[in-house]
């Protein structure tokens, strides 16, 4: 069986933004620099509160003339609510292609080479109809499409990838302990820097303002970050996302999303360290959990 794989991310759609202001608009909004945008380049980046706290999430694509967004589809219309009352004079068409697109990734070692692309983050490219780009946050989590529905799966079976079930590809974004928007970013109360959005490229520390921008920025020059979201062993039946994590019985974190024996955890640095020191377990509910740490995040110093 052929070790390049795709599968359809259902939870995840496409908005469009066209018109001459369109990157000069998204600038000012999101985390990350529109302008690297171009057929050649993608990038990931985070809509933010006034006050530095998640909203949503996005991958943003160029292809003729216009801006496509990868975003949650159940999400896209408050998006677009969003992205318009912040339009006011923006020479810009905001429109959501709705069930037009869908979101596919193609995985497996050497998914960017089959495509046609360098194993570099964010690098892409038109083929046919769609857009493929390989994962602006890391490489290792493959190369998605943007493709009119319908269409990725005859794309990516010429190029030698065979259909696999989504959960295939969650546990690959679990076992590089990456997030996945909402799912894992509470809304309106997640602050970007712990939850890897810096190492994930998904902040520009060079851009001009953009909302959320002093807290981001406060957060990372004082060295504020006392918590961090990080994958983690599940030596039990898998906690609900929500479920409180304990360390001696004192909260240490909040359990995110996951699959048997792998999800993530937002949890306290010094309950980490305690445990790295081997004092303690940590639990959620009666499931102990082994805090992991993927080669792209450097393990923080312990907490002060």
């Amino acid at each position: 069986m052929s070790e390049l794989r795709f599968s359809t991310v259902v939870h995840r759609g496409a908005l469009r933004i066209a018109g001459e202001d369109r990157v000069s608009f998204l600038q000012g909004l999101i985390s990350n620099d529109v302008t690297r945008v171009a057929p050649t380049q993608a990038i990931y980046a985070a809509l933010l509160t006034p006050q530095g706290r998640f909203q949503w999430d996005m991958f943003v694509a160029g292809a003729d003339e216009t801006l496509l967004l990868d975003v949650e589809r159940d999400r896209a219309t408050d998006l677009m609510r969003k992205l318009g009352i912040y339009k006011l004079r923006s020479k810009v068409a905001l429109q959501n292609p709705g069930d037009g697109m869908e979101i596919v990734v193609a995985y497996g070692p050497g998914a960017a080479a089959a495509l046609g692309l360098p194993a570099t983050a964010g690098a892409a490219k038109a083929i046919d109809d769609a857009i493929a780009y390989v994962d602006p946050r890391l490489p290792d989590l493959g190369v998605r499409v943007m493709a009119p529905d319908g269409h990725a799966a005859a794309l990516l079976a010429a190029g030698g990838f065979t259909p696999a079930p989504f959960d295939a590809y969650e546990a690959l974004r679990l076992s590089l302990g990456v997030p996945d928007g909402s799912r894992d970013l509470p809304v309106d109360k997640a602050l970007l820097l712990e939850n890897g959005f810096d190492e994930l490229n998904g902040v520009d520390w060079n851009k001009g303002c953009y909302m959320g921008q002093e807290l981001t920025a406060r957060t990372k020059y004082r060295a504020l970050v006392r918590k961090r979201l990080l994958p983690v062993a599940v030596e039990g039946p898998l906690p609900a996302a929500g479920t409180l994590v304990t360390l001696d019985d004192q909260e240490a974190g909040e359990m995110r999303s996951g699959v048997p024996g792998r999800a993530l955890a937002l949890l306290r640095l010094e309950a980490v360290d305690k445990v790295a020191a081997g004092g303690g377990t940590l639990k959620a509910g009666d499931t102990r959990l082994k805090p992991l740490f993927p080669g792209w995040l450097k393990r923080p110093e312990p907490a002060a």
